[in-house]
């Protein structure tokens, strides 16, 4: 996670009033607080300000050019500055085109509403899993290490500090709320430390057994270095043929009579072609000549080959001591992924059973979340497993709302 990276997001900026207090199953969510879990650090209330607080953050970054001023909010229930605002900057319509209505308006509001709240309140509410299990773990970051982390990123990201400064005017960002972050991403990090370590002991048994269901994975086909040379009819061929017969050069023959520019252009070479690389005519006349004999003419769909094998590389299969590095490193992590997997579901049911949300801060890390709809296509739940660039996937999400990272 790097410093640009913090506080992005897809929406708009939106301060919300302190609404009542919702009872449901669990602990009621207090009047300050959009989400409750219990038994977080703290009194694990996700409050209203810290809501609103990151929303902003959100907007901020949500599609703004810097230093533009912050893009207008969606504002609900009636979205009334949203839909006045959409009004004003909408392009006009093309002639004969109908003009969007107050409704269409709106529903594009609430849509970008909820899209901000889903992405913040799950942030927040991942933070708070994170930090609880940490503590039940017993597991620690020291004030040394988020000064060390912070100080490394920010002279990453913003050698001068006219830009840090910049930075965190215009996301509305806080260097606390950087803080914070880093503290979620380190304590993140040592748990999935703690949860595989030992997890990658690979026998030797495992090794062979997987080499042997795996071979190919280890050979290396056959190969060839070719000399070609393609001609649009036969006779071109022919007279190509006779004039390297005749003792003139590939390269000479290749640049007065073959098509083929790529090969052409490098004296008529072709290297390291593998059966099945080539059409099929050529492919089967070349894999079958003998080294250093010219064949040909060669009809193929895309005109007539003369051709010269001029290198035979026999295909190689490794020992399983040869390949028992590479298998035994694919082994352990396979190993590690498949105890993080079965600690990803076992901890997410935990935690989204001691989680709690107000009504209409209901989203699907909360206890009182309706099931989702099995029968259409969604998107996977906030709060589950990530896999960023194919690493691991981790207890819970800890990016910032909208950092890119792939569907939770």
């Amino acid at each position: 996670m790097s410093f640009t990276r913090l506080p992005l997001a897809l929406g708009a900026f939106f301060v919300l009033a302190i609404g009542v207090v919702f009872s449901g199953c669990g602990e009621s969510v207090p009047g300050n607080g959009v989400a409750k879990v219990s038994d977080a650090p703290g009194d694990g209330v996700v409050t209203t300000e810290d809501f609103n607080h990151w929303m902003s953050i959100a907007a901020n970054r949500s599609g703004q050019t810097p230093g533009s001023d912050p893009i207008p909010v969606p504002d609900p229930p009636n979205y009334t500055k949203c839909i006045a605002n959409k009004k004003k900057t909408a392009p006009k319509p093309a002639k004969g085109q109908p003009t969007t209505t107050d409704a269409q308006y709106k529903a594009q509001c609430k849509q970008e509403w909820e899209g901000l709240r889903d992405q913040v309140l799950g942030f927040l509410i991942a933070a708070q899993w994170v930090k609880g299990e940490a503590e039940e773990q017993d597991i620690k970051v020291t004030k040394a290490d988020i000064d060390k982390a912070f100080a490394e990123q920010k002279k990453q990201a913003f050698p001068k500090d006219a830009d840090y400064k910049k930075f965190l005017k215009e996301s509305g960002s806080t260097e606390e709320d950087i803080r914070f972050q880093l503290e979620v991403e380190q304590l993140q990090q040592k748990l999935v430390a703690k949860i595989t370590k030992g997890k990658d002991k690979v026998s030797n048994q495992q090794i062979a057994d997987y080499y042997n269901k795996n071979k190919a994975q280890f050979a290396t086909p056959e190969s060839r270095d070719l000399l070609v040379i393609l001609t649009k009819t036969k006779e071109q061929a022919d007279r190509a043929k006779a004039a390297l017969e005749g003792g003139e050069s590939w390269a000479a023959v290749a640049k007065r009579y073959s098509i083929d520019e790529a090969s052409k252009d490098q004296g008529g070479k072709l290297a390291g072609v593998t059966k099945g690389q080539q059409e099929k005519a050529l492919d089967d006349a070349v894999f079958a000549a003998k080294k250093d004999t010219t064949i040909g003419p060669i009809k193929t769909q895309f005109g007539y080959y003369v051709a010269r094998v001029t290198k035979i590389t026999a295909k190689d299969q490794q020992s399983v001591k040869e390949a028992t590095p590479t298998i035994k490193s694919l082994l352990a992590s396979q190993n590690q992924q498949k105890s993080l997997d079965t600690f990803v579901k076992e901890y997410r049911e935990r935690w989204k059973e001691r989680t709690n949300c107000r009504e209409g801060y209901v989203i699907q890390d909360c206890k009182n979340a309706k099931a989702p709809n099995t029968n259409t296509a969604t998107t996977p739940a906030q709060g589950g497993a990530q896999q960023p660039g194919g690493e691991q996937p981790q207890p819970t999400p800890a990016a910032p709302p909208g950092a890119q990272t792939t569907p939770r």
